[in-house]
């Protein structure tokens, strides 16, 4: 019960990296006629991608810790994660300032009776919602199969607040994409897929934040190792 089954863990990282796939590349196989690019198909799904990749990324260290000799990944691990954890913050908080500047474009526009309003029915009116539910449903599985191999890999993962609260956090930014996808009337779908948007960039932030907080002693430490080395 206590041995590590590595072929698991390997399961569940490829299990995220379609999970990020399929959202990154949904802008492009999810096609919406009349839309900017932002807009296509929303940015909700696009945004999960920061979330589902800090939990992509994590598991990659926990796969690297076991074939990595410990020496070694001690002193990277820390420096890497700090890198990648300051690019996905900056990314977040970029995609978030988007996702509020399109949110205010459609809202201005449905506002501006009736040019402006006529203008958002064309460009935003419609949502390629059957497209996005497909996606989502694929997104949902793959991560529910990854979540599942994880906890087949060891069961002592149960115990890591952390990484639960960090896989419960990716099933809810889900879930709230695809409750603000079903839960308005269509016209204002792409409205609601903004405020989904900014939501999850928020969430993805604050863990990006913390990981970034957390990877500084690992940073202190690898740099202590390299000038011991010279």
């Amino acid at each position: 019960m206590d041995r590590l089954r590595t072929p698991f863990l390997v399961v569940a990282l490829v299990a995220f990296f379609l999970v990020v796939l399929i959202e990154i590349g949904s802008m492009a196989f999810l096609d919406a006629e009349n839309r900017t690019d932002l807009a296509s198909p929303g940015l909700g799904i696009v945004m999960l991608s920061f979330m589902d990749g800090i939990v992509f990324f994590t598991l990659l260290m926990m796969t690297l810790a076991v074939v990595v000799p410990a020496r070694v990944f001690g002193a990277i691990q820390g420096i890497i994660t700090f890198i990648i954890m300051l690019l996905t913050l900056i990314g977040g908080i970029v995609s978030i300032f988007i996702a509020v500047g399109l949110l205010v474009l459609m809202v201005t526009l449905l506002a501006a009776v009736p040019f402006g309003t006529a203008f958002y029915m064309a460009t935003y009116g419609t949502f390629a919602l059957t497209e996005a539910r497909a996606a989502l449903a694929a997104i949902f599985f793959f991560k529910t199969a990854g979540i599942v191999c994880i906890f087949l890999a060891q069961q002592k993962f149960l115990a890591v607040k952390g990484l639960v609260f960090l896989l419960l956090s990716s099933f809810l930014v889900g879930f709230i994409v695809s409750l603000l996808h079903a839960f308005p009337p269509g016209v204002l779908v792409s409205i609601a897929d903004a405020i989904a948007a900014i939501i999850v960039g928020i969430i993805a932030a604050i863990w990006a934040m913390l990981k970034l907080i957390g990877s500084i002693p690992g940073v202190i430490k690898g740099l202590r190792l390299d000038r011991h080395v010279t």
